[in-house]
C-alpha cells in the first residue's frame, strides 16, 4: 500500500462571509519556529481590504439592529462551536508557535472564557454605561450607548488565538462590525476562527479576516473614510503615530497599542470604547 501524500492547506481572507483568495493571488507560507512548512495563507492586498470594509458597512445595521439578547445568543454559540473544534484549534496553535499542547490547550480554554465573559455582557453593559440624568424641567433625559459602526482593528501579533478573539469581542458585543488583521507569524487559527464564525449564525460580514502585513494593510484602513473606529491594539512594532495621524483625517477613535502576554484584557472599557453616547430628551407627562 502506497503512503498518502499530504494535502497543504491554503488558508484564505474571510470577507462577506466567505473565504476568497487574495485579489491580487498572493499567498505566504506559514512555518513552525522549527523551519516546518505548515500550510499557506492569503497575503491581503489595498483591494481586499477595501471589500472587506465594504462588507462590513453593509452587515452594520442588521447586527446592531438585533436585540442585545440575540446578540448575546449568538456570542455563546461561538463559544460553543469553538469548544466543539477544541482539539484542531489546540493542533494548529501547537504547530504555530512551537509551544506544548498543554500551553495551546490553556489560550484555547482562556479565549473560549472570554468569549463567553462578552457573550454576558451584550445585554448588561448598556444599563452600566448609561443613565437617567438628573434636569431642572418637566423632562425626562436618557444616555444609552450606541455602536460606532465599522471598527478597523490590529490583532495582537504574538499569539495565535486569544489575542484575536480579545479584540474582536468587545467590539461585536455594541454591535460593530469588524475588520481584523490576524497575527502575519500565526494566521491559521484566525482563519479556522472565521469558520466557526460562519457556523455560528454570526452574519455574513459582521466579522472580516485579513491575514498578511499589517504593515502593508493597516495604513489602508486607518484612511479609509467608512471605518469608524481603530483598534491599534496588535501595532506596536508598527508605525502607529503614523496610522493615528491617518485616522485623524476622518475623525476616528482610535486605541493605542498594548504590549505583554494580556494585551486587550477583557473589561467593560474595552466594549465602551467602541460606542457612541446618544442623550434623549422626553416630556414628562403633565396629567
Amino acid at each position: 500500500m502506497s503512503k498518502r501524500l499530504t494535502v497543504p492547506k491554503t488558508y484564505k481572507l474571510a470577507i462577506g462571509g466567505a473565504f476568497p483568495r487574495s485579489e491580487s493571488g498572493r499567498t505566504y507560507a506559514v512555518s513552525s519556529p522549527s523551519g516546518e512548512f505548515l500550510a499557506n495563507a492569503a497575503k491581503a492586498s489595498r483591494k481586499d481590504a477595501r471589500d472587506a470594509v465594504k462588507a462590513a458597512r453593509a452587515a452594520v445595521k442588521g447586527w446592531s439592529g438585533a436585540t442585545a439578547y440575540n446578540r448575546g445568543q449568538v456570542l455563546y454559540r461561538i463559544a460553543e462551536v469553538l469548544e466543539g473544534r477544541r482539539a484542531q484549534f489546540v493542533e494548529e496553535i501547537s504547530a504555530q508557535q512551537g509551544v506544548s499542547t498543554a500551553v495551546a490547550g490553556a489560550q484555547v480554554d482562556e479565549a473560549i472564557d472570554r468569549w463567553v465573559w462578552y457573550a454576558g455582557w451584550c445585554d448588561k453593559f448598556s444599563q452600566v454605561s448609561g443613565a437617567a440624568n438628573p434636569v431642572a424641567g418637566p423632562y425626562f433625559n436618557i444616555s444609552v450607548p450606541e455602536p460606532t459602526g465599522v471598527v478597523a482593528i490590529v490583532a495582537p501579533q504574538d499569539n495565535a488565538l486569544l489575542g484575536l478573539v480579545s479584540a474582536i469581542a468587545p467590539a461585536l458585543v455594541a454591535g460593530n462590525a469588524v475588520v481584523v488583521i490576524a497575527s502575519e507569524a500565526f494566521p491559521l487559527s484566525s482563519i479556522s476562527f472565521a469558520e466557526v464564525l460562519a457556523t455560528s449564525d454570526v452574519p455574513a460580514g459582521v466579522v472580516n479576516v485579513l491575514t498578511g502585513s499589517p504593515a502593508e494593510t493597516a495604513p489602508w484602513l486607518a484612511s479609509h473614510d467608512d471605518v469608524n473606529a481603530l483598534d491599534l491594539v496588535g501595532a506596536g512594532a508598527l508605525d502607529w503615530i503614523s496610522l493615528q495621524q491617518s485616522a485623524a483625517g476622518t475623525l476616528k477613535r482610535v486605541l493605542t497599542p498594548e504590549d505583554g502576554a494580556d494585551a486587550a484584557a477583557p473589561s467593560l472599557q474595552r466594549i465602551t470604547a467602541f460606542t457612541e453616547t446618544k442623550t434623549v430628551w422626553h416630556t414628562k407627562s403633565m396629567i
